[in-house]
């Protein structure tokens, strides 16, 4: 048997055979294309996905779809659940991207981080919402260019952390992370995991991908790496593992990719060689991870695998190093 065949990675995330899950055609109004979409599951017990659909114009704003088995029967918003609003939030001119959602215990409410984009750039928005209906904008909190952003659940030492990637004018893009002791002032900026220099998947430009996921070892955090080839970005998908109390340090870093595109859907699209994932809901068993990804930047797709076997190949294919 050969080495591909069995590649550990290989068992780690499963795709799902009723893939790619959502496109355009499945949108009650006309848009472009749909994915990259935040998910949770809902006190209903249904699965939200909150996704990035980008209309005609090339602008992007955010729909809401509902699942109760997160796979089939998707229930969508009639029209856009949060739109850009450029004439009170002039960073949105150009639209909303790339959501990311936690549930703040604390508040009582969801976050959701995501990129608002305007002429100056790219930047870092957050919103408050109890029910996906209504929303309070906090605005755009990081300086300009920014992006790929999620909280944590909790605060630590009486502040709110935030993850994020920092866009430089040249070099490479790192990860981030920030405090906050409000949600609107950011500081205590500091790198949290490096892009690697050289040949490797996740040189040059890396970035989160859902939010980090606690478990008894530390923050098991997905990442992604845009690995430059002569025929265009390769996006990636990685692992990582943050100190529990201490979400700044990085205790393990993946030296192999887990997730990569593969599949026609995920070979071709608007954006071809994407799989790029914002968001996850757990199993009732507190183990199962359903990865929900965009693919191509044209679809929305899932794989499923397992949060216990994720630690264990990470113990087994990492490097230890802190920002990793």
């Amino acid at each position: 048997m050969s080495e591909r065949a069995t590649d550990p990675r290989r068992r780690l995330l499963k795709r799902h055979p009723a893939n790619p899950l959502l496109s355009a055609w499945n949108w009650p109004y006309f848009v472009n294309t749909i994915f990259n979409a935040a998910a949770v599951r809902l006190p209903s017990g249904e699965t939200l996905l909150l996704c990035r659909v980008e209309d005609c114009s090339g602008r992007s704003h955010l729909c809401a779809a509902r699942s109760v088995d997160g796979v089939k029967d998707w229930t969508i918003d009639p029209e856009p659940t949060l739109f850009p609003d450029a004439e009170g939030h002039d960073e949105e001119l150009w639209g909303i991207e790339d959501p990311r959602i936690t549930w703040l215990p604390e508040l009582g409410k969801f976050v959701v981080a995501y990129t608002c984009y305007s002429p100056p750039g790219p930047g870092v928005s957050l919103a408050l919402t109890a029910d996906f209906r209504e929303f309070e904008r906090i605005g755009n909190v990081l300086p300009i260019e920014n992006k790929d952003a999620a909280l944590l659940p909790r605060r630590f030492n009486g502040r709110w952390a935030m993850i994020h990637r920092p866009v430089p004018s040249a070099g490479r893009s790192h990860i981030w992370m920030s405090f906050s002791p409000d949600l609107k002032h950011w500081g205590d900026h500091a790198v949290l995991l490096e892009a690697r220099d050289g040949p490797y998947w996740d040189a040059r430009k890396i970035g989160l991908s859902t939010p980090p996921i606690e478990t008894p070892q530390g923050w098991l955090m997905t990442y992604h790496g845009a690995h430059a080839t002569v025929g265009g970005c390769l996006y990636r998908m990685g692992l990582a593992l943050l100190d529990l109390d201490n979400p700044g340090t990085c205790l393990l870093r993946s030296d192999r990719w887990v997730l990569a595109p593969e599949t026609d859907y995920e070979r071709v699209g608007d954006v071809s060689g994407v799989v790029f994932p914002c968001g996850h809901v757990i199993g009732e068993d507190g183990d199962t991870l359903h990865l929900y990804y965009g693919a191509a930047d044209t679809y929305i797709a899932l794989a499923t695998g397992s949060i216990r076997e994720m630690l264990d190949w990470l113990r087994e294919h990492s490097s230890c190093a802190s920002p990793c």
